[in-house]
């Protein structure tokens, strides 16, 4: 084990080894996915035992064969927000039951139908600047998560804030490239733990906290919430699936480059994309929020190298466990944001070098006019900031990006197929 560069996807670890794998994973995935449920107002352990069950879920349909982490879904902060505000958040329930459905529809159309005409829509010259973009439009949500820039809650950044993120990041970029042997493969958990500590005593976070987390009552029950259904609700939260999907797409691309893998082909999209929506109706029937795959899970692989789906199922298992015991919860939740930020900075920033392999690996010849054109007008749209209003959705960034990248790859395809291109002697 200590001298294996690489643990793929099928590959067991021991126990001893598999624990704090699983819990880099877990950490790496928790900051971001008790935002949403703290936006929503609602207790972050109903979360937690919905993204281990849903990763768990996944896990199981797609054969275990696609490493993913499942948490909480950014896509619905918006068109959720509206409902809730309006309705209620029972009847925000009934809107990710729906969309959950609606990836599953989808999935069954995907089988029927197959995915070659994924290299139509989104040949590498566009896929690989939507990959790129999932890890670079996350990089400020990952500046303003750690503190180190000016937001409107914080609005003049601390040093205590800016050393944390340091540390943090200095110890997760260093041990990433110098670490040997067992300690090469966890370099995000040593870097979590050393944030913390320099958290600690640059009074960060202060042992008042810890000990009140620690005194918590041993067991703690999730939050559950049934879900009411309202057809104007439905209706607003729906358009969502489009990003999701988007999303999805992206994520299981750039995991098959990372783990050496074509995870649309097997296990197959449409297994992948089913699981994603049953873990999403799940969630929405208990009171949890939409779950989608995770980049920072997948920025974790690509670090360390190691693709175990048990050491992920085993990170699914203690995010179950800890939102039933108490302290591990509140412990958890202590995490100080400095230190989450300077770990995402990396996790992203691994994402969007992922977008650039794609490019790379397929060989993409920039001489050709369409496929200059396309990557520059895909990458410029979604930094550009440029926000097309739906109804209560907002279409922007990475999406906004994959849907431009989609219509000109397809006019462009039928160019060519009219034999309009003029670069076909480049």
């Amino acid at each position: 084990m200590e001298n294996k560069k690489i643990i793929q996807v099928d590959e067991k670890v021991p126990f001893s080894v598999g624990i704090p794998l699983s819990l880099q994973h877990m950490f790496a995935m928790f900051g971001a996915s008790v935002f949403v449920p703290m936006m929503f107002h609602i207790n972050p352990s109903v979360v937690l035992l919905m993204n281990g069950i849903g990763t768990l879920i996944f896990i199981l349909i797609t054969k275990g064969k696609a490493p993913a982490y499942l948490g909480s879904s950014f896509a619905f902060l918006m068109p959720a927000g509206a409902v809730i505000s309006k309705l209620g958040y029972s009847y925000a329930l009934g809107g990710f039951i729906a969309v959950g459905l609606g990836l599953c529809i989808l999935s069954a159309i995907i089988y029927k139908f197959g995915v070659k005409w994924i290299d139509v829509v989104l040949p590498a010259a566009a896929m690989g600047p939507v990959v790129a973009l999932i890890g670079l439009e996350l990089a400020n949500s990952a500046a303003s998560v750690g503190l180190i820039v000016p937001t409107k809650d914080v609005p003049v950044v601390q040093t205590s804030n800016v050393i944390v993120f340091l540390v943090t990041i200095s110890v997760a970029v260093l041990g990433s490239v110098l670490f040997r042997k067992f300690f090469a493969i966890i370099p995000i958990l040593i870097s979590i733990v050393a944030g913390y500590i320099t958290a600690y005593f640059t009074h960060v976070i202060k042992w008042a906290d810890i000990k009140a987390a620690l005194v918590t009552g041993f067991f703690t029950v999730p939050n559950f919430q049934t879900p009411r259904f309202d057809i104007t609700a439905m209706i607003t939260i729906f358009p969502v699936i489009l990003v999701l999907a988007s999303e999805h797409v992206g994520h299981q691309l750039v995991t098959g480059k990372i783990v050496g893998r074509d995870l649309i082909k097997d296990p197959g999209l449409h297994r992948s994309l089913f699981a994603d929506g049953i873990s999403t109706m799940f969630s929405g029937f208990v009171g949890s929020v939409p779950t989608t795959t995770y980049g920072e899970n997948i920025g974790v692989m690509a670090i360390t190298k190691v693709y175990s789906v048990r050491v992920i199922g085993g990170a699914a298992i203690i995010s179950i466990l800890a939102s039933f015991i108490g302290p591990v919860s509140a412990l958890i939740q202590t995490i100080p944001g400095p230190v989450m930020g300077g770990i995402s900075f990396l996790l992203y920033g691994m994402i969007a070098a992922s977008g650039i392999r794609v490019m790379v690996d397929a060989q993409v010849n920039f001489s050709k006019s369409r496929n200059l054109t396309l990557t520059s007008i895909v990458f410029l749209t979604g930094l550009s900031g440029v926000v097309i209003p739906i109804g209560e959705v907002e279409f922007k960034g990475m999406v906004l990006a994959c849907i431009v990248g989609m219509l000109l790859s397809l006019l462009f395809w039928a160019f060519d197929k009219l034999n309009l291109l003029n670069d076909k002697e480049q």
